[in-house]
């Protein structure tokens, strides 16, 4: 039994498959911990090609979530959810209603937000069936787009490696390459513009470069990933698809450092090391991406941007924290980021033995 999720004993607390013929809604949410809390996590929709590909996506982006939450000091659990299908063709205002209704079942041990697929306007729409969703647009009395402070923590990442590695926070005259500049790694590019650093580009989209160039003409444009990665630099920040550190980027990675904003940026496990061998200073991913959801989290508490941003700005101190602690441990910084997440959720999730009233 190697293809349900006992078999895979991930040690999530519970998977919940949820399905509306009519609206062809297919979808699984998946919480791993509610150690600190709620989970909390998007909603991706994909057209996964096997119903496997689908269980095993949420399984990982939910613990993902878990680590993630726990690092940003957040009183939340570790969630996420995968709607099985083609945005494109199969989304609708009663499936989405309908995948409402089932985030609405479990009661609030689940809270939903945007995520691949999904957008602020379909949250609204789900919001009509549930309360607990996020990432709403500001006209219902959300956050709007987390792509802002997803940036702005990756940047203050960037400033605690920098100061690790160099001694300085300043960026001004560093080479920083970033690969993917949709939404996060436009807005990133501006802050390292700037920050007068040295800014080098590639996207496989044509437009997304056309509109970087046309927000910041000094920018250099790389002609693919491959050759980013390749190219001397101070900093390389992937921004795109997860897996952009593998066994055949990593060995002609030429960048001192790496700090960016895509998910599970290692391909698999081992690839942390690799890195530190190399002497590359790895700045953990879902730890400097995390000011998307401090910024949705917010929301929870009645949408303040000023509050929000300040406590995405404790990214720089949690960053410092965890190359602080690789050192004394001798670890990798990934290795520290975990050690950190789950000492949190050992800690304070065990407060939840004690009887409340």
């Amino acid at each position: 039994m190697t293809e349900g999720v006992f078999g895979r004993e991930t040690g999530h607390e519970q998977v919940v498959y949820c399905q509306d013929p009519v609206t062809g809604l297919k979808a699984i949410i998946a919480i791993y911990s509610t150690a600190l809390g709620p989970a909390l996590g998007g909603t991706r929709f994909y057209p996964y090609a096997r119903e496997e590909d689908a269980l095993a996506d949420v399984l990982a982006l939910s613990k993902g979530m878990a680590y993630k939450n726990a690092l940003a000091g957040l009183d939340l659990g570790g969630g996420k959810a995968v709607i099985i299908g083609d945005p494109a063709k199969d989304k609708s205002e009663a499936l989405l209603r309908a995948y409402g209704r089932f985030v609405q079942s479990l009661g609030g041990r689940y809270i939903t937000a945007c995520d691949v697929g999904t957008y602020v306007a379909d949250m609204d729409v789900v919001a009509r069936e549930t309360r607990f969703v996020t990432g709403r647009s500001p006209d219902d009395g959300g956050a709007g787009d987390s792509s802002v402070l997803t940036a702005f923590g990756v940047f203050q990442g960037m400033r605690a490696a920098a100061a690790h590695r160099w001694g300085s926070t300043d960026l001004a005259g560093r080479r920083v390459g970033v690969s993917g500049v949709g939404k996060v790694g436009f807005i990133l590019a501006g802050h390292l513009v700037e920050a007068g650093a040295q800014v080098v580009v590639t996207d496989v989209s044509a437009a997304a470069i056309d509109r970087v160039k046309a927000a910041h003409p000094g920018v250099e444009i790389a002609a693919d990933a491959e050759t980013l990665v390749r190219t001397p630099l101070d900093i390389f920040a992937p921004c795109a698809l997860g897996g952009a550190l593998n066994d055949e980027t990593v060995p002609v990675l030429a960048a001192e450092i790496v700090c960016g904003a895509a998910n599970n940026q290692l391909a698999h496990p081992g690839i942390e090391k690799q890195l530190a061998d190399r002497g590359v200073l790895y700045a953990p991913d879902y730890l400097v991406n995390s000011g998307g959801v401090i910024q949705v989290s917010d929301e929870l508490h009645g949408f303040d941007f000023t509050r929000a941003k300040r406590k995405a700005s404790a990214i720089f101190d949690t960053t410092k924290a965890v190359f602080d602690l690789g050192d004394a441990e001798g670890v990798p910084p990934a290795t520290a980021a975990d050690r950190l997440a789950e000492r949190r959720m050992s800690e304070v999730g065990r407060l939840r033995s004690i009887l409340v009233p």
